[in-house]
């Protein structure tokens, strides 16, 4: 199980001071064949709420569909997939190559339950939407309010500040 790690500029400067180390201390420092192994990153989400469902966002441009895995387990939500390597072209030299590749993970541990069965994924123009339905139990209720003699009055279940004078 992977844990949430949010992206950190400085764990990234850090990595980068390494392998400057690396390569100003070690003469026989291959720096192209370190650079091009694949590595895991964590995958960038979005996530917000409404009403009725979570919906979770993630950019995943150069990702096939057929590339990603979703499932669900212990309430714990994980999106898996790999970003293959493009193959080098003969006769080319790169003179920058910043496009990830490699595996990519990320869990996520929802507040509430969820209907697993219910759980739509959609892949369009390089972003995975999941549509996640709450469970009917944690759904806001409407109450039904009697009184007396009168009629009875609707009452939502969310609270709102009330003034007198």
């Amino acid at each position: 199980m992977a844990g949430m790690t949010r992206w950190d500029p400085i764990r990234e400067m850090m990595t980068l001071r390494r392998a400057m180390d690396r390569l100003l201390e070690d003469p026989f420092y291959n720096r192209e064949t370190d650079w091009e192994q694949p590595v895991s990153w964590n995958l960038a989400v979005d996530v917000a709420e409404n009403q009725d469902e979570y919906v979770v966002r993630a950019s995943l441009p150069g990702v096939n569909s057929d590339d990603i895995e979703i499932t669900y387990n212990n309430n714990m939500l994980t999106i898996r997939g790999e970003i293959k390597q493009e193959e080098e072209h003969k006769g080319e030299t790169y003179h920058l190559r910043e496009r990830r590749f490699g595996s990519f993970s990320r869990s996520l541990s929802l507040p509430n339950p969820i209907k697993p069965e219910a759980i739509e994924a959609q892949f369009d123009s390089g972003v995975l939407t999941l549509r996640i339905p709450k469970t009917e139990e944690v759904k806001p209720k409407r109450i039904q309010v009697r009184s007396g003699g009168q009629r009875q009055k609707a009452i939502e279940g969310k609270s709102t500040a009330v003034r007198t004078k």
